[in-house]
């Protein structure tokens, strides 16, 4: 199955956004969003296979709610934002979490560690915002191989949907089919070749992805 999104824009995505993940992570609670960027290669859909290069060490995963960017946004204020969300979907943020420990110890942007061809699963479809709502107080659960690894709520994001669009705004356009991804919650851990991923969202489904040797 295809992505939600197959003309993928901009993938923006959000680090240490739930404090409880920041502090499993060994850091303080940022006090302002730390952003990063991912490129559409890295984007698969359902039922595509994540595949984890020989000799990478760690890979995590990292379940995230996605805001779908709906039109043009230059400078917009947080009581705007929801003006320019076309829906959500949901975000694996896949890490190559050895290669990103080693880029933070050298003080180097954590590039390389996100961007690995099929480190995107995204999916399994695209709710509009009038499905979800407001306020956005959504479940989330990924399983691997059946077992639960990451629960939790959105409600515990540090930084709000509408200020990071208020933020990121301010530097960036966004354009229709960009993405914001939301950033994870705790309970990130290692995937191996054989393992299979289920990413639950309320009110936007499962998303299942199987981990295979690249």
């Amino acid at each position: 199955m295809l992505s939600p999104l197959p003309q993928t824009g901009k993938i923006i995505c959000l680090g240490r956004n739930y404090a409880a993940h920041a502090r499993e992570a060994g850091y303080d609670v940022p006090e302002e969003p730390i952003l990063f960027v991912k490129t559409k290669s890295t984007v698969i859909g359902p039922g595509e296979a994540i595949r984890i290069p020989e000799a990478v060490g760690r890979v995590d995963h990292e379940i995230e709610l996605a805001v779908i960017i709906g039109k043009t946004a230059k400078q917009v204020s947080k009581a705007e934002a929801f003006d320019y969300v076309a829906g959500y979907t949901i975000f694996n943020d896949v890490t190559a979490r050895a290669m990103q420990k080693q880029d933070i110890e050298r003080k180097k942007p954590w590039y390389r560690s996100k961007n690995f061809d099929t480190f995107g699963p995204m999916g399994p479809c695209m709710v509009t915002q009038a499905e979800i709502g407001r306020p956005i107080e959504l479940d989330l659960t990924l399983r691997v191989n059946g077992g639960v690894r990451q629960q939790a709520n959105t409600r515990h994001m540090i930084f709000s949907i509408p200020a990071l669009i208020e933020t990121i705004t301010q530097w960036i356009t966004l354009e229709p089919g960009d993405l914001i991804s939301t950033g994870t919650p705790e309970g990130i851990s290692e995937i191996h070749p054989g393992d299979e991923i289920e990413a639950e969202i309320e009110k936007i489904g499962i998303l299942k992805n199987s981990v295979e040797a690249a």
